[in-house]
């Protein structure tokens, strides 16, 4: 799964959310390390919806404005919680291994 999936889907897994709430959403849960642009953004919404991930939620008109709110489906909550634990598994891999003694490193300096 990419990582701007990824970040989507935990985004809409507290409720739905509008396209800007997902920007911002993504934004807060990567540390502004990712910033989607709208096009990304829509564009990756169309495809978890045609792929069953999420689904409208509803519509409302906001300042004469359409305004969509998308919230996940249950086999895209089922999607997130393995991809959250692949990823967990292999960054225990990597930090166990981090903390590992490597050989060829006498005193831990080469």
């Amino acid at each position: 799964m990419q990582e701007t999936t990824f970040l989507i889907l935990t985004a809409l897994a507290e409720g739905p959310q509008h396209g800007y709430g997902i920007i911002q959403d993504v934004g807060r849960i990567s540390d502004s390390r990712v910033t989607l642009r709208a096009g990304t953004l829509y564009g990756a919404l169309e495809r978890l919806d045609d792929d069953g991930l999420i689904g409208v939620d509803r519509e409302e008109i906001v300042d004469r404005r359409l305004r969509r709110y998308y919230r996940l489906t249950d086999e895209g909550s089922a999607r997130l919680a393995e991809e959250a634990g692949r990823l967990q598994t292999s960054a225990a891999i990597a930090l166990r291994r981090l903390g590992a003694p490597r050989p060829g490193l006498a005193g831990g300096a080469a």
